[in-house]
C-alpha cells in the first residue's frame, strides 16, 4: 500500500491552472501490478501528468515514455519495446465519486487526492502490441499485419462496394454471378 502512495496527487490544494507530475516507473511497479509481469519482463518509463485544473473540472494529460521488456511471440527471445503513450482524463466535479466512462471520472469537490497508479498501469498495458515480435525477426507480413483489420469503404452505394469485393477475390466473383441470378 504504501509503494501505491506514491502515486496519489494531492489536488484539493491546487489552484486553477496547470500543474505537472512526474514519477518514474521501474520494477517495484511491476511487483506491485502481478498480472503486468505476464506480458512485460521489464520496465523503464517516465510518466509527465499535467493537471489543468478549472472551476469545475480537472484535466489530466498523460504521457509515457521509455521501455519496456518484452518476449518475442515467435522465438521467445527477450527484446526491449519503445513506448510513446500519450493519454487524457477528465475528473468533473458532482456529488459523489464514480466512473462516467473510460475517460470520465466524477469526483466530490472536497476530495483530498487522486491516485493515479491504476491508469498508468491500463494506459501501458493498452500501449503493448497484441502480437510481439522481435526486431530482428521481423517479416513484410507482420508489417503489413499492423495496418490489417476490417476493410473500410468509402460512402457508396452496395453494387459498387461489390464491384470492388469481386474485383480483389475471383471467388467473390462467383458469389455475386450466384447472387444475380437467382
Amino acid at each position: 500500500m504504501k509503494f501505491i502512495r506514491k502515486f496519489d496527487i494531492d489536488i484539493i490544494r491546487l489552484k486553477e491552472g496547470e500543474h505537472h507530475f512526474n514519477f518514474e516507473i521501474g520494477r517495484e511497479f511491476l511487483d506491485h501490478f502481478e498480472k503486468i509481469k505476464d506480458v512485460v519482463h521489464q520496465i523503464d518509463l517516465k510518466v509527465d501528468v499535467c493537471l489543468d485544473r478549472k472551476t469545475n473540472l480537472i484535466e489530466a494529460d498523460f504521457s509515457i515514455s521509455g521501455t519496456v521488456g518484452l518476449t518475442c511471440d515467435r522465438s521467445l527471445e527477450k527484446f526491449e519495446h519503445a513506448l510513446d503513450v500519450k493519454n487524457k482524463i477528465l475528473y468533473k466535479y458532482g456529488m459523489e465519486e464514480k466512473e462516467i466512462n473510460e475517460e470520465v471520472f466524477q469526483i466530490t469537490p472536497d476530495t483530498p487526492s487522486i491516485n493515479v497508479a491504476q491508469l498508468i498501469y491500463e494506459f501501458i498495458l493498452l500501449a503493448i502490441p497484441a502480437k510481439k515480435i522481435h526486431p530482428d525477426h521481423r517479416t513484410e507480413e507482420d508489417e503489413s499485419a499492423e495496418d490489417d483489420g476490417w476493410i473500410v469503404y468509402a460512402a457508396g452505394n452496395e453494387a459498387e462496394k461489390e464491384d470492388d469485393i469481386a474485383g480483389q477475390n475471383p471467388f467473390w466473383e462467383a458469389l455475386k454471378k450466384l447472387k444475380n441470378n437467382e
